[in-house]
């Protein structure tokens, strides 16, 4: 293990979405102010009080060689496409060539809130329909949660560490805050970090309504989701991978790689307080949006840019509303907040970390994309939200990524410009 506490730096994102196949798609599907979000018409949802979801735009199997897809559950190909981006996009050297990441220095680390649950609940029916011997060899490499992350460092060789961190809707941007633990410890030169999940499926869709977790607004799928919204009531669940490669500064310099943005700081904890709902008191997030603060040496007023969790959920839109304005105080109405649930669902496991791809992106075109729907704007909640794409101060500046999930994990990562 190397000397620690190097600034940690991404110079690749990948992403599949329900607003494209890959990062340029969903990017300019988020600042056009489109949204995945429609009527879902496969089998099993017809009895169903809630049958809106975001499904994929590509289906990931199909970006994919059929040696490889046919190994693998939905929630790990859209891992294995978006890592395929992100390196790409990196630039980063081919594993096995004399330039390659050495495995020893290179880590993964990526989430996933139920990982290959559709292909665990289809191997339970073929065992009930066909016996035990019907059963495919490649399940175990289906349905674990580390699949996700262990498929992808087998692809690119890492050695360093391979993890799957599990924090329901704040999976992604744990992943993240674990892979800037990995480059600041000296761990890791180079990690593959983020969140892949598949949930849209009959199954998935039946564990959120039994919580009454999603809207219902079946006639208007496009206006179902309304974050900071009088009449928001609950959100819809989309599917997708996000990853990005984040990069010792040393290691970056060296082979003059392109830089996004420098993920400078992390902040989490865990309320103790309920499993489906969140602490009113905001005390918890409150806490880790200090601890982000405090980690990458920034104060309140460098903030410009917060991405929120904000799934358009009556308390929990209003309890992390509370904990903006109370940690950033003064200044937090000169911070401009959006949230993009109401264009790409909730990715659950993936929700963090495409959130996280959209704020650096933000940093590094000066551009915030829109909150949807806010036509019913609830002005208790008292933040400068972007109903449209809006511009961001030039000059050095940073921004928070909020997520917060069931059981009361509280996440939050600060990036810096560069």
């Amino acid at each position: 293990m190397t000397a620690g506490n190097s600034r940690v730096l991404v110079t690749g994102l990948g992403a599949v979405t329900p607003l494209g196949g890959d990062v340029p798609s969903t990017w300019e599907g988020l600042l056009a102010g489109r949204t995945g979000i429609r009527l879902l018409d496969g089998p099993g949802y017809d009895d169903f009080p809630v049958r809106i979801g975001a499904p994929a735009a590509v289906d990931p199997a199909g970006e994919l060689p059929r040696a490889t897809s046919r190994k693998l559950d939905r929630c790990q190909q859209f891992a294995m496409v978006a890592a395929r981006e992100a390196w790409q996009d990196a630039g980063l050297p081919e594993p096995g060539g004399e330039d390659a990441v050495p495995g020893e220095r290179l880590a993964v680390s990526i989430g996933t809130g139920l990982g290959g649950s559709a292909s665990m609940f289809d191997s339970w029916l073929t065992l009930q329909d066909k016996g035990v011997r019907r059963f495919s060899p490649f399940t175990a490499g289906r349905v674990t949660p580390c699949a996700a992350a262990s498929w992808v460092g087998l692809e690119y060789g890492a050695k360093a560490a391979v993890e799957t961190p599990v924090a329901a809707c704040a999976t992604g941007n744990d992943a993240l805050r674990r892979g800037w633990e990995l480059i600041r410890s000296g761990k890791a030169d180079v990690v593959v970090a983020g969140g892949a999940e598949a949930l849209l499926h009959p199954f998935g869709l039946a564990i959120f309504i039994s919580m009454r977790a999603l809207s219902d607004r079946n006639d208007e799928p496009e206006r179902a989701v309304r974050p900071f919204g009088k009449g928001r009531g609950g959100f819809a669940l989309g599917e997708g991978a996000a990853l990005m490669i984040l990069e010792s500064a040393e290691h970056a310099s060296r082979r003059g790689a392109r830089v996004y943005a420098e993920l400078a700081g992390a902040g989490w904890n865990a309320d103790g307080y309920d499993f489906a709902q969140p602490d009113p008191s905001g005390a918890g997030q409150m806490a880790s949006i200090r601890e982000a603060l405090d980690s990458a040496g920034l104060t309140p007023e460098e903030i410009v840019h917060v991405n929120a969790h904000a799934a358009g959920t009556p308390l929990g839109d209003a309890t992390e509303a509370l904990s903006i304005r109370t940690v950033l105080g003064a200044h937090a109405g000169k911070a401009v907040v959006t949230s993009a649930k109401a264009a790409v669902g909730h990715l659950m496991g993936a929700a963090g970390a495409i959130e996280s791809i959209a704020t650096v992106l933000a940093l590094h075109h000066r551009l915030v994309p829109p909150t949807l729907n806010q036509d019913d704007y609830d002005h208790e909640i008292a933040l400068d939200v972007a109903a449209a794409p809006r511009a961001l101060p030039g000059g050095p500046v940073a921004a928070l990524n909020n997520s917060f999930g069931l059981g009361g994990h509280n996440v939050v990562t600060a990036y810096r410009s560069v």
